[in-house]
């Protein structure tokens, strides 16, 4: 069994071989977030050691560069003005095969996985030719290959965003419908213990969306840093959910950013039709006139 998009992920190996190649464009978005959402890791990981050519790309933090950063919440979708503009200036072009790395620090808001998936989802319907290194920086460590301190600074490119990218963001409005209708299966990428409303949740009240199933995004991976399994294996995991038979699918967690592991692994099996809550609990549960359970 194999993934109906395997192009989507990369593995180490095919990345040492194109550490040269002038066409492909590394961008390194470890996260290591201070309570304020400032991201600490340029300093404190990739200063000290990166994949020779990896460009820092801050996307974790609250005002990031894939985030709207007129937006009252953090990590809300940016718009395409903005997108090709930041593209723009880490050397990505529209022909750019960009690779997608990360390390994890810490656990919680550090995972590699969610920040490389967080990455690819806001790219990959912005119609960049981008995929996540299988295993992240972790797992090119293990394997002795090379890393570098050198700071590298991409000659300024032009990209231009594509269309469609709206079908795989989903609003407050679309989430209630589903809700309501039925729609589409709407699924809580958190820890059970946030599901169920044990530990606290992300604003005013815990719990998840009413009608949610649970899917927790560290199900999906082996290890902290993108390092899925293999295709029958995932595909195993994804059975008891059976959400690669829905129509439509809407993901979502505290910020839209474990929301995307979910999505990514649907998009590896080629589902059509996942769209990721953009405001996630952060916006639902602060709207006392939103179901919640």
């Amino acid at each position: 069994m194999a993934f109906t998009h395997p192009e989507y992920l990369v593995e180490t190996g095919w990345l040492a071989d194109h550490l040269d190649d002038p066409n492909v464009r590394i961008l390194d978005v470890t996260a290591m977030l201070t309570r304020d959402l400032a991201n600490r890791a340029r300093e404190e990981c990739f200063d000290q050691g990166h994949i020779p050519g990896s460009v820092f790309f801050d996307v974790p933090s609250g005002q990031g560069v894939l985030s709207d950063p007129d937006a009252a919440l953090p990590w809300m979708w940016p718009s395409p003005s903005r997108f090709e503009a930041v593209m723009g200036e880490a050397g990505v072009a529209n022909d750019t095969r960009v690779v997608i790395v990360a390390r994890t620090p810490r656990e919680g808001l550090d995972s590699g996985t969610m920040w490389c998936t967080r990455a690819w989802w806001t790219m990959h319907h912005m119609g960049v030719d981008c995929a996540i290194l299988r295993g992240g920086l972790e797992k090119w460590e293990a394997e002795g290959r090379p890393m570098s301190t050198e700071a590298t600074t991409p000659a300024a490119t032009t990209f231009t965003a594509g269309r469609g990218w709206e079908s795989a963001r989903a609003t407050k409005a679309d989430v209630l419908g589903a809700v309501e209708s039925g729609g589409a299966c709407v699924i809580d990428a958190l820890p059970e213990s946030s599901f169920d409303g044990t530990d606290p949740g992300y604003g005013p009240r815990g719990g998840h969306i009413t009608g949610a199933t649970n899917l927790p995004f560290r199900s999906l991976v082996d290890g902290e840093t993108a390092n899925f399994p293999d295709a029958e294996e995932l595909r195993a995991r994804l059975a008891a959910s059976r959400l690669l038979d829905q129509d439509r699918v809407i993901t979502y967690c505290g910020g839209a950013i474990a929301a995307t592991v979910d999505g990514f692994v649907l998009a590896l099996f080629g589902h059509p039709n996942v769209a990721v809550y953009d405001g996630s609990l952060m916006e639902w549960s602060a709207d006392e006139s939103l179901p919640m359970t």
